[in-house]
């Protein structure tokens, strides 16, 4: 009888509260929208999981020594995933785009105001009682704007650790809604015909212009702003491995296996976050809320700041490539170009918002870098 007891004692069943059936249940919802919906799937699935996993009673996933306690402090607490996650990044990514049009920059700056003008809504949210977000707590937020995923992480675990469950789930809900938020926000600021506008084909880039490029973007970052070289260092790293052509098997790995392995624990670890105790509280709402605000201020100075230079080029860029200069790459220029499409079936603008696209990582991550520079 004693047995059973016990047994029943350390049971599941026995020791389930309402907020851990509920955090359970954000984890099913985070796999549904991974699997059923294909939301950045690759990310949504192990958070998903791995809000299972923090929430079983008894379970021991987050207690010291356990699987998702390492997962945490070692590669998030450190901030090595997101930066590991942001060579793998580098290594695939072309900045072609943005060499043959080096104006995209302004855009992925614009779309980065979002940040900034979070970073006010969060400190004035402490008026609304159940607020309290410290300037550091607001900088890790605000960063939600950019749709980085790995920055929001490594500006949070530097800032806010204790608010990193919710910004991460919110940077990558909203980088997965993509397709969903960001195109009536588009649609409101363009008109028909500026969504119509054709631009005109990039020229070819060099392979000495590619290599040079992540150099330069590193050397001016050291000279101007040393807080972001930890991101932009691992990303232009990242990034010279693929153009330089001596290195294709470093280059493939930081691609493939290296960004997978570390996407699988990188993901379990934010998930790790989201137990009960952590992430019910009346802030998430608040951070969540922000977020979502943040994203879409981001996205609309983006399109604001094209439909600027349509008019100072005389029409020759379509202003929905603004739009892109969050980070979301490449999910943003695919909508970019979904939209065009859908008022000229001829237009195709995917390789000209991936100018703005690739802008807006480094921005982000210039961003995140002026942050802590500021408030860490």
């Amino acid at each position: 009888m004693d047995g059973l007891i016990a047994f029943w004692s350390e049971s599941g069943i026995a020791n389930f509260t309402g907020g851990q059936l509920f955090m359970m249940g954000v984890g099913a919802l985070l796999l549904y929208l991974a699997i059923v919906k294909r939301f950045e799937p690759l990310l949504l699935l192990p958070i998903g999981f791995g809000a299972i996993l923090a929430n079983i009673p008894n379970g021991g996933f987050t207690d010291e020594g356990g699987l998702l306690y390492f997962a945490y402090h070692v590669g998030i607490e450190t901030g090595i995933f997101p930066l590991l996650i942001f060579m793998g990044v580098g290594a695939l990514t072309d900045f072609g785009a943005l060499i043959a049009n080096p104006k995209m920059l302004l855009l992925g700056a614009a779309a980065q105001f979002g940040i900034f003008a979070t970073l006010i809504g969060a400190v004035a949210l402490n008026f609304v009682p159940g607020f309290d977000f410290s300037m550091k707590d607001a900088g890790a937020i605000a960063i939600i704007g950019g749709a980085d995923g790995p920055t929001a992480i490594f500006l949070a675990s530097k800032l806010a650790p204790d608010l990193l469950g919710a910004i991460a789930v919110a940077a990558y809900s909203y980088m997965a809604l993509v397709p969903l938020i960001q195109p009536p926000i588009m649609k409101l600021f363009t008109t028909e015909a500026e969504r119509q506008i054709k631009m005109e084909q990039l020229r070819e880039v060099s392979k000495k212009e590619k290599i040079i490029f992540p150099l330069m973007v590193l050397g001016l970052t050291i000279l101007f702003l040393p807080a972001a070289t930890p991101l932009v260092g691992m990303f232009c790293l990242g990034n010279l491995m693929r153009e330089s052509g001596v290195v294709d098997r470093l280059s493939n790995t930081a691609q493939n296996e290296l960004i997978n392995i570390v996407t699988i624990f990188l993901g379990l670890a934010v998930g790790s976050k989201l137990s009960a105790d952590k992430f019910l509280q009346i802030e998430t709402l608040g951070i969540l809320l922000l977020g979502a605000v943040a994203f879409a201020i981001g996205t609309a100075t983006g399109v604001l700041m094209a439909k600027l230079m349509c008019k100072l080029s005389g029409g020759k860029i379509n202003p929905l490539i603004g739009a892109a200069g969050v980070s979301a790459v490449p999910m943003a220029a695919r909508v970019v170009n979904k939209v065009g499409l859908e008022s000229n079936q001829h237009n195709f603008l995917l390789m000209h918002a991936m100018g703005p696209n690739v802008a807006g990582v480094l921005g982000s991550a210039v961003a995140a870098g002026v942050l802590i520079a500021v408030l860490g």
